[in-house]
């Protein structure tokens, strides 16, 4: 199985066996060819409370309708997924490429289905357990990789994001966003060169480079033109970890880190000449994955500034310049039950502070938390059913919110 899907579904423990078991592998000479991915789709129930402005909420609100009661049908968190591996070993060195694509629902975009395909991994790496590995290419950024990668709702839906994106759970939507801006922010898939250490008993490190266009547009409360992008030099992206056993003990603790240098373009009106603000972005996490019996535990914390939340630089600086800080993290409980199945609740926050100047008035997002309750059954031994509960709201520095609540039932299978 792809190194970054065996991750998510040993990272959330809630696939069981799956994670142990390879795709569909095929020698190929000196070569070994490994075939892997996963389908899944949830039909997607959601109500939304209220119809306020709350400039970067994930919550949902109601539509230009005014109806609060929406439905679809769509992946969840997880994209469905397509990754073709190959390994070696030649010269005393393991050598490996990965090439995976995402497609969506269909290309029948005027009926609601996105038919944008993704390709997000596209890399290799060579290495020995010696002397440890070098990637190359595009993957999944290395901080915040673990916050993903043990969130419960990696294989469910999690928030679905219309506060971002739309008023509903619309049918072909790329993904919902799970606990994307309810606790953490969102890793992205970088361009990247990266050095990882090897296991030194339990013990392991990575730091890389990457693609500093990463991120999307800074918004703020004043100007109409923006942007977040314009960077002269790598991103710096780093994290370490510890994983151990005892007995009926298992666990794994990890720390990590992002710095990058942005430069602000903000116009005051549209055609206006733009003033620029150059700020060096930086933010740091910690987390524990504990697992005892049928139990297992996970918490996670970080904190930055001119970060933004949600997503890298989204909502980051003011129309001055000044970096805005944040913070937030989320808790994880699950019990597997003698069926198998997985039980599980979750409460996560991403809160945002108004930089020194701005007005308390503001309908900036103030904090997105969410709650979730769900149950994972794994109906076969790569056929998981997925049955959710998740409470979203987001509150803006007004004191305008949104709430949005969905319940989400399917499926997802890895081969």
């Amino acid at each position: 199985m792809n190194k970054n899907i065996k991750l998510a579904v040993a990272g959330a423990v809630l696939a069981l066996s799956a994670s142990a078991n390879a795709g569909i592998v095929i020698p190929a000479g000196e070569w070994t060819m490994d075939i892997n991915g996963n389908v899944n789709a949830f039909a997607i129930f959601n109500k939304a409370d209220h119809a306020n402005t709350v400039t970067g909420g994930v919550a949902n609100h109601k539509d230009a309708t005014g109806e609060k009661n929406t439905q679809g049908i769509n992946t969840g968190l997880l994209p469905s997924w397509i990754g073709f591996t190959g390994t070696t070993r030649q010269n005393d060195t393991d050598v490996s490429f990965t090439i995976s694509i995402q497609p969506n629902a269909s290309d029948n975009r005027v009926h609601g289905d996105d038919g944008t395909i993704l390709n997000r991994q596209t890399f290799v790496t060579f290495g020995d357990k010696s002397w440890g590995s070098i990637k190359l290419g595009k993957d999944l950024g290395i901080f915040a990789s673990d916050a993903i990668l043990n969130d419960m709702t990696l294989l469910g839906v999690g928030a679905v994001g219309g506060g971002l994106g739309g008023v509903n759970a619309a049918s072909g939507n790329a993904t919902t966003i799970g606990g994307i801006g309810t606790g953490y922010i969102y890793a992205a898939w970088k361009g990247q060169i990266a050095y990882t250490t090897p296991n030194f008993n339990g013990f392991q490190a990575t730091v890389g480079i990457t693609n500093p266009n990463q991120g999307v547009a800074n918004q703020n409360t004043t100007s109409t033109s923006t942007s977040a992008l314009y960077q002269d030099r790598f991103g710096v992206e780093g994290k370490a970890s510890y994983s151990f056993s005892a007995d009926a003990l298992t666990g794994k603790v990890w720390v990590g880190g992002a710095t990058y240098k942005t430069k602000n373009a903000y116009s005051a009106s549209a055609g206006a000449a733009a003033t620029y603000y150059e700020n060096t972005a930086s933010v740091a996490d910690i987390g524990a994955n504990l697992s005892v019996g049928n139990v297992g535990i996970t918490g996670y914390y970080y904190t930055g500034e001119g970060v933004g939340t949600t997503a890298m630089f989204l909502n980051s600086h003011s129309a001055t310049g000044q970096k805005r800080d944040s913070d937030g993290g989320y808790g994880q409980l699950t019990y597997t039950l003698p069926t198998k199945t997985k039980i599980g609740a979750a409460y996560g926050v991403s809160r945002l502070d108004m930089a020194s100047g701005e007005a308390s008035s503001s309908a900036f997002v103030k904090e997105n938390k969410r709650y979730t309750v769900g149950a994972y059954h794994p109906l076969t031994k790569h056929l998981n059913l997925v049955a959710e509960w998740n409470d979203i709201e987001s509150k803006a520095h007004n004191g305008d919110k949104n709430e949005s609540t969905n319940i989400s039932l399917g499926a997802i299978l890895f081969f």
